[in-house]
């Protein structure tokens, strides 16, 4: 997955997003496929790969739920996936075209604050937040050129 230009280095998006966002842990930009395109304080070690894995994480989260909209009739599209831990929450938003804003925030977070400033990020900047798509795709049976 390529990024493009404007998205190539976000730091300083996610650094401020999480220093003005109460409660924010963390913050992380991947592409719809499961690629770590940026992350904020994630305390990764270099053996442990911590934002790789959440990349991955986040993104199937997000394809099981796009996988559940033709099953639950006329609810729409998937807008955002909140998952409630022991101690705070992890959201997963659609992000620009093709890649998913995930952020970590603590149990004394108020989660419909968080959602607003995260709809408010991706509608103010949509193409830095945006994963330009793979050149193209093989045929079933076919290597990737």
């Amino acid at each position: 997955m390529e990024t493009t230009a404007a998205n190539h280095d976000l730091s300083w998006l996610l650094d401020t997003f999480v220093k003005q966002t109460t409660g924010a842990v963390s913050a992380l930009v991947t592409s719809r496929d499961g690629m770590q395109i940026a992350s904020h304080t994630l305390l990764d070690k270099p053996t442990e790969g911590t934002s790789d894995k959440l990349s991955a994480v986040a993104s199937g989260m997000h394809s099981l739920a796009l996988g559940a909209v033709p099953l639950l009739g006329d609810s729409g599209g998937v807008r955002q996936i909140i998952v409630e831990l022991d101690k705070g929450h992890l959201f997963v938003m659609a992000a620009g075209a093709g890649s998913l804003l995930s952020v970590l925030v603590g149990a004394e977070s108020d989660i419909e604050q968080v959602s607003y400033e995260m709809s408010l990020l991706v509608k103010r900047v949509p193409g830095y937040l945006s994963v330009a798509p793979r050149a193209e795709s093989a045929a079933a049976g076919e290597p990737v050129q």
